[in-house]
């Protein structure tokens, strides 16, 4: 699924009008069209209506949804937070199609607060107050507005996107309406996928207004990993294929009392479709290993009797490389100076693939040059907001404030596949490509859950997907395991092993959905 910025989205109207000779009328009929037909699918028909309307094109979609509405035979109520001069253009077209009945002019502060019998008997309350063009922080009888709407006890209906939310961030500009349904134009807005912003959107659907799909393709914008996108990208196994087509991966990681995320990586590779797996740990883990793998081969390499990788094991680990579809590196490291050193000492000089995780991000972070002086062509790397502020030289908050410009920014300069995980983890590519991953829960936010990422995402790549497919499926793959858990055991208590134990679970319920035709 497509997702643009709301400032894109004018473009593409501007572009559909001007080029196209598309009339803005015809688009804002459609637009106000296709929320009428939603109102009235969610919520039945013949109810009491309040619409509270800008003096933007926001404001002229609620204008086309009273006129229709009104005349399926609805009570309509229009509020409009401005003087009728102030309303202009198309908009300014359908207020003058109105009955002049069903419109109240509330333009003052308490103006609307008057009114509120008429929100308490509503049965539907739309949000047709600001749309996809606010740029700075609602105030006055906006905010008001917004406060009035939240408050009725009515589903609440947003137009084109909550009242409140930026278009291009999902950032709450002061306050917010907090809508049950949100129907979108053309193509989705990030503020609608992105968290806060997602979250006020409620079910989000996005309806056809008559831009042409060439159009929206030709867009900037970002892919949403939903099942549609992710289904896409799955490949279905031959009835012939055997282990040795669907790759050896090598996985190094492990410290002492961090054997744990070790086996977590390996394991997940396994129930990604791993053909062979081999972790290679430092020698004195290894009989602790041997327990914890079982499909997985272990690989004991020099320690120094520490228990830690130190810089012995380069050798070792270089010769086990050679033949391997990909090596991961990272989970349970440790931080001590001699692994971070061989870390360092690998990731330049490994040919091939690599995904890079956890402590091997916190050694990377240290001295990024290893990444501009590298042999692989392919690296994949997988922070959370605190290893990506530490790879970048920035604070967290800067991270959070713009996580896909920072991401794309990173993986443009260090020509890297970067995994920038959280709520709506980024994906980016080095030639700038960007996909928000739809899946997962808050019931995955515990200990190892990234450490099954890296075995999926590693997995993947090993069977020969591209990175940047490997990246997409592999985070989508890894969050639908999640949710299907959290839809048989709630959000509480989720573990990381039960992740990993349900991913054949997550491919299997893709690969039906392919199968079938559905998303």
């Amino acid at each position: 699924m497509k997702v643009v910025t709301g400032e894109t989205m004018q473009q593409l109207d501007r572009r559909t009008i001007d080029e196209l000779g598309i009339p803005g009328l015809t688009l804002m009929e459609n637009a106000g069209r296709c929320c009428a037909e939603a109102i009235t699918a969610a919520y039945g028909g013949n109810k009491k209506l309040v619409i509270v309307a800008g003096k933007g094109n926001n404001g002229g979609d609620g204008f086309v949804i009273a006129r229709l509405l009104s005349g399926q035979g609805w009570q309509v109520r229009v509020f409009i937070l401005c003087s009728p001069e102030e309303i202009t253009g198309d908009a300014a077209v359908n207020l003058q199609r109105l009955d002049e009945t069903m419109v109240t002019i509330c333009p003052r502060s308490g103006d609307l607060a008057r009114h509120g019998s008429a929100f308490a008997g509503a049965g539907v309350v739309v949000d047709a107050i600001l749309g996809t063009g606010l740029k700075s922080e609602v105030r006055g009888v906006y905010a008001e507005a917004i406060d009035l709407v939240n408050s009725a006890s009515a589903p609440v209906f947003a137009v084109d996107i909550p009242s409140g939310v930026d278009s291009a961030s999902g950032k709450i500009l002061g306050k917010a309406v907090r809508a049950d349904m949100t129907v979108t134009f053309a193509a989705a807005k990030l503020g609608c996928i992105l968290y806060p912003g997602a979250e006020l959107c409620g079910k989000l659907k996005v309806v056809d207004i008559g831009i042409p799909e060439q159009v929206i393709a030709d867009a900037p914008g970002c892919e949403f990993m939903d099942h549609a996108a992710a289904h896409k990208l799955l490949r279905p196994r031959g009835r012939q294929t055997h282990k040795g087509q669907c790759g050896h991966c090598l996985i190094v990681a492990g410290s002492s009392g961090k054997t744990g995320a070790a086996a977590m990586a390996a394991n997940s590779a396994v129930r990604a479709g791993a053909g062979l797996v081999t972790v290679a740990v430092p020698a004195m883990l290894n009989p602790t290993m041997e327990i914890k793998t079982t499909e997985a081969m272990s690989l004991p390499v020099p320690d120094g009797g520490t228990g830690f990788f130190c810089g012995d094991a380069f050798k070792g680990i270089m010769t086990a490389a050679a033949g391997k579809g990909v090596l991961a590196i990272g989970p349970g490291l440790s931080l001590e100076p001699e692994t971070a050193d061989l870390v360092r000492k690998i990731v330049s000089q490994a040919a091939l693939p690599l995904v890079v995780d956890a402590d091997g991000l916190n050694a990377v972070a240290a001295q990024p040059e290893a990444l501009q002086a590298r042999k692989s062509s392919v690296v994949i790397l997988t922070p959370h907001p605190g290893e990506m502020a530490r790879l970048a030289g920035i604070t967290v908050a800067d991270v959070e404030g713009d996580r896909i410009g920072v991401a794309k920014s990173f993986s443009s300069r260090y020509k890297v596949f970067l995994i920038l995980k959280g709520a709506r983890t980024i994906i980016a590519s080095p030639d700038g490509e960007i996909a928000i991953n739809g899946s997962g829960n808050p019931g995955m936010a515990s200990g190892g859950m990234g450490d099954v990422l890296t075995g999926v995402v590693t997995a993947l790549v090993g069977q020969g997907y591209p990175p940047f497919f490997a990246c997409c499926l592999g985070t989508f793959i890894h969050g639908l395991s999640g949710d299907l858990v959290a839809a048989e055991k709630g959000e509480i208590g989720i573990s990381a092993v039960d992740v990993q134990e349900s991913l054949p679970y997550a491919f299997k319920t893709l690969l039906s959905n392919a199968m079938n035709g559905s998303s």
